[in-house]
């Protein structure tokens, strides 16, 4: 528990601390960890994303709710690196999120940096704090609670 990371970690990296796949994956590298604490993530946001074809054709934006999906899964990431890695037949379901607020689009080319703080954890749910950044500017933030499961 707690043990140093080697960062950073990329995507086959991180394909072994979470079981989402194309096209749901929303992580692409874990820049800083301190396991117990927190993770600061890289979610590269291309035009050719799924998303944009119908979240607007002609004004891609990328949905709100898949940037508080991306601090979610980074606080997986997060919970993973605490507890040692390893899916080992657990899933981590998104339970609750509060104080959900957007302060500005994101848009291809942007990078969105998720940092995520772990604030709780209290038997298999786990609350974080996260905030995503493009270029310096906050775009979104969220309090996030998660529930692990016995897959």
């Amino acid at each position: 528990m707690n043990q140093p990371v080697s960062l950073p970690i990329d995507i086959n990296g991180i394909h072994e601390l979470l079981p989402h796949r194309f096209p749901f994956l929303l992580i692409d590298r874990v820049v800083e960890a301190e396991p117990g604490k927190r993770v600061l993530c890289y979610k590269n946001v291309s035009g050719n994303e799924h998303f944009f074809q119908g979240h607007f054709p002609a004004q891609p934006v990328m949905p709100g709710v898949l940037v508080i999906e991306a601090l979610a899964q980074a606080g997986g990431v997060l919970s993973q690196l605490t507890h040692g890695g390893g899916l080992e037949g657990r899933l981590s379901y998104l339970v609750k999120v509060d104080n959900a607020k957007f302060s500005r689009m994101v848009v291809p080319g942007d990078r969105l940096d998720l940092e995520v703080e772990l604030k709780r954890e209290i038997r298999n749910m786990t609350l974080y704090a996260g905030v995503a950044h493009v270029d310096g500017q906050q775009v979104a933030c969220a309090e996030i609670l998660c529930a692990e499961v016995r897959a």
